[in-house]
């Protein structure tokens, strides 16, 4: 069941989304998104689970049309040019890309990301985590990671998100039973959430969806119904598999919660230095534990998460404000031009000087 499980995941990388059209593709192409464990299986029983999947998925009311169509169409009509569309909603956005995205580092907000066409991988902490139109990516914290999209001709990448209010959150969670308080204890005495989650979207999460997307059509719909239908939203989060940690998230003693209330103040005084002893008593946690917990959370040590989001910080000024090298240095805390440079190839593999040249390409 495992190993069939694992190539479901892969079958469903490469089918790239719920667009009408489908790209032939091989075993080769499902199976180069294997691990190394799953293709021990026979080759007799590889071919026969892969059938087995490509029939379902090819025969499920949602692929041959329904609600996918619909959310990838509304999606189409909203998100009006590439990259980023603002709605009248507050937190909510649409995200349009035609061209395939190689593997390059970015930095999440906290959120949800909802495709409709397309699929995206995320690779944090020696992880790989695969979302597209039928699971969502759970956001619970603001996260450095690794982000790649595939993109085909004629069906670009779309999708929606929705940031999370704590105040919205807060009060779905309290007109809700207390069946997470038990999980949400008992996971952060052991371990705490990752930041990271891609839940599947089952049908409810997608009609509500719908229903957001079908109100962002007009302003009068979304200015009316949207805060409601954004509420919706978050509580069909919290009736699928990532509602443990958004739990955590808004209770106030549970290490993720302690960890979000550090990272709001990295990423609020980002160009200063911070030791990982003033974070930890700022959350009242003990150093050690600070550390454990903070990279249980972000797979990151609390000084390689702040170098990330100084330099993701320093990329978006370079490139949306045309800052110099050097000023964006010293903006985002580096006291060395050098050490800056250095940094910041090693990371986003280009100098921060090239990058107006870039621009002009």
């Amino acid at each position: 069941m495992a190993n069939l499980a694992a190539l479901g995941r892969a079958a469903r990388f490469a089918f790239i989304g719920g667009g009408r059209k489908r790209r032939a593709f091989s075993v080769w192409d499902v199976c180069r998104n294997l691990s190394p464990h799953v293709l021990k299986m026979r080759a007799s029983s590889l071919m026969l689970a892969y059938s087995r999947l490509v029939c379902k998925d090819a025969s499920s009311p949602e692929r041959r049309g329904g609600r996918m169509d619909e959310i990838a169409g509304l999606m189409d009509r909203l998100a009006r040019g590439e990259g980023l569309t603002e709605t009248t909603l507050p937190g909510v956005r649409l995200f349009r890309r035609s061209e395939a995205i190689a593997r390059c580092p970015l930095l999440y907000r906290q959120g949800l990301i909802i495709l409709g066409q397309g699929a995206k991988r995320v690779h944090l902490g020696g992880q790989t985590h695969t979302y597209d139109p039928d699971h969502y990516l759970v956001l619970s914290v603001p996260l450095p990671a690794e982000c790649e999209a595939v993109v085909r001709p004629g069906e670009p990448l779309l999708s929606l998100s929705v940031d999370i209010d704590m105040g919205v959150l807060l009060g779905v969670i309290g007109q809700m039973d207390n069946r997470m308080n038990g999980q949400a204890e008992r996971r952060d005495g052991a371990r705490a959430c990752q930041g990271l989650a891609v839940p599947p979207a089952d049908s409810a999460f997608k009609e509500s969806a719908v229903r957001l997307l079908r109100a962002l059509t007009s302003p009068e719909e979304s200015r009316v119904l949207g805060p409601g239908l954004v509420r919706e939203l978050l509580f069909r989060v919290m009736r699928g598999q990532a509602a443990a940690c958004l739990y955590a998230l808004a209770m106030t003693n549970t290490g993720l919660a302690r960890i979000d209330k550090a990272l709001q103040r990295i990423h609020s005084d980002y160009s200063r230095p911070f030791h990982v002893d003033e974070l930890a008593g700022c959350v009242n946690m003990s150093a050690s534990a600070f550390h454990r917990t903070f990279k249980d959370v972000t797979s990151l040590s609390p000084i390689q998460y702040l170098k990330k989001v100084r330099l993701n910080k320093a990329m978006s000024m370079l490139v949306e404000e045309g800052v110099r090298a050097g000023d964006a240095a010293r903006l985002v805390g580096y006291e060395s031009v050098s050490q800056f440079s250095r940094e910041f190839k090693r990371y986003f593999g280009t100098s921060p000087a090239r990058l107006p040249d870039l621009r002009r390409s």
